[in-house]
């Protein structure tokens, strides 16, 4: 593998080569730490997520599905403590107009003294004293831009799980202990984004409160650091680049009573892109206080009256996606040729086939599109024509496709192509007739 400091630049550049992830409005300059996913990216976070939504909602009778509005009445941000306290404190260089965090370990000296430095063109007494800033994405609502019409692009998606909680839980029949998921956009208006999809200002949730009886919280917390921990093994990341980072007292939130991240060891170190949180019965306290609406549920069985806890499982799709491509990442020396692979789990990987007919004559381009055809009725499949083989096996390895297929001179005369195996490299003649269920069989897991 290369050295860290150059792998993050490697994987960008294959993420553009090979359509996973673009710059967003490149062709005028871009527009920061926002990305767009190309043809493969696109299919390979929506594998994540369907993979992520059965696992939470399919297979579990007390868990229900959401999808809530992007915006919401702006009292719900109140009540959150999202406008008085999501903010950060920043400063600005008045010389290069640059905008920092005030706690920039790159700056020198304190921010507002005449001797304080800045880290970009290094003038000095040009940083101005911090001013907090709100991370919240204003905009909007009717024909008049004024403050009684602002409101927010959410910053999280959990606000709209807990503001539709009765409504879940009357309408989906269900008693607690039960869930809602969803899967959807947030907005952060960072000031210190980067590391690729890492930290951006858009971004995609994935995020299931756990509805419980206060008292059995510690229970329901513990089950669901073992549930996801277990979740990202069956993705194929390797275990030795995970780790837990509990929450110390000054790092947890206000709304936390415990709190874990799941870490995975990015070539720019260790990082969160997962948390289990317990988050006592803040949330739906202070929706009940500000909307005056009663959130308490009636146990059934003991007529007893309480505000559920909640216990969160909030998953970053992009960084989960991250996670993904970056563990995949590999390079390896093959016959004396460096060899660039994304060992994609194949049930993730956005092209689970490649066809090749190895030259476009002799009857192979015929039989090679009629079995493609006949592939990419149950499968994303690539067709694949131009240049050597070697090239196509290469171009489809930087792809993460798990099978490559070739139709030679002997498919046309007894029906069977040879697969060769990404990860192996070993070939294996297979009647063409068997491919799907051949392909399904190894897709399995």
């Amino acid at each position: 593998m290369p050295p860290p400091d150059n792998v993050m630049e490697k994987l960008v550049s294959l993420a553009k080569r090979r359509g996973f992830v673009f710059q967003s409005s490149e062709i005028y300059g871009g527009l920061g730490s926002v990305w767009d996913y190309g043809p493969l990216g696109v299919e390979l976070k929506k594998n994540i997520k369907e993979r992520w939504w059965r696992s939470m909602v399919h297979e579990r009778e007390d868990i229900e599905g959401l999808d809530a509005a992007i915006l919401m009445h702006p009292k719900v941000w109140e009540a959150s403590g999202h406008v008085a306290g999501f903010t950060d404190p920043l400063v600005d260089c008045k010389h290069c107009k640059n905008r920092f965090r005030a706690d920039d370990p790159r700056i020198k000296g304190t921010p507002g003294e005449p001797t304080a430095q800045c880290p970009v063109c290094g003038s000095k007494g040009t940083l101005t004293a911090p001013r907090l800033f709100n991370l919240m994405f204003k905009t909007f609502i009717g024909p008049v831009e004024e403050a009684a019409a602002i409101v927010y692009l959410r910053p999280e998606t959990a606000q709209g799980i807990y503001v539709n909680y009765l409504n879940v839980l009357q309408s989906a029949r269900q008693k607690i202990p039960f869930g809602v998921a969803q899967i959807g956009k947030a907005f952060r208006n960072e000031i210190t984004p980067g590391n690729f999809i890492f930290r951006t200002r858009e971004f995609e949730q994935m995020e299931m409160q756990f509805f419980v009886k206060p008292g059995t919280d510690l229970e329901w917390f513990e089950f669901w650091r073992e549930q996801r921990m277990k979740w990202l093994a069956g993705l194929g990341i390797r275990p030795e680049k995970l780790r837990w980072h509990q929450h110390t007292k000054e790092e947890l939130a206000h709304y936390a009573k415990d709190a874990y991240d799941i870490q995975y060891q990015f070539p720019f170190g260790w990082q969160e892109f997962e948390g289990i949180h317990n988050r006592s019965n803040f949330d739906l306290s202070r929706h009940q206080e500000y909307s005056g609406k009663k959130l308490e549920y009636l146990d059934p069985a003991t007529n007893e009256r309480y505000i559920p806890y909640v216990v969160e499982t909030s998953a970053g799709a992009d960084r989960t996606a991250l996670v993904v491509m970056a563990d995949a990442y590999h390079e390896e020396d093959v016959e004396g040729e460096k060899r660039v692979v994304m060992r994609l789990l194949p049930s993730l990987a956005p092209l689970k086939a490649a066809v090749f007919p190895l030259v476009n004559k002799d009857g192979m381009p015929e039989l090679a599109r009629r079995i493609f055809d006949d592939l990419h009725k149950s499968y994303n499949a690539f067709y694949d024509d131009g240049g050597s083989i070697g090239r196509r096996y290469r171009r489809q390895d930087e792809a993460g496709t798990p099978f490559g297929i070739t139709i030679d001179g002997q498919s046309t005369q007894d029906g069977t192509v040879t697969v060769r195996d990404r990860d192996s490299l070993r070939q294996e003649r297979v009647a063409a007739d068997r491919l799907t269920g051949y392909v399904a069989d190894k897709l399995k897991g």
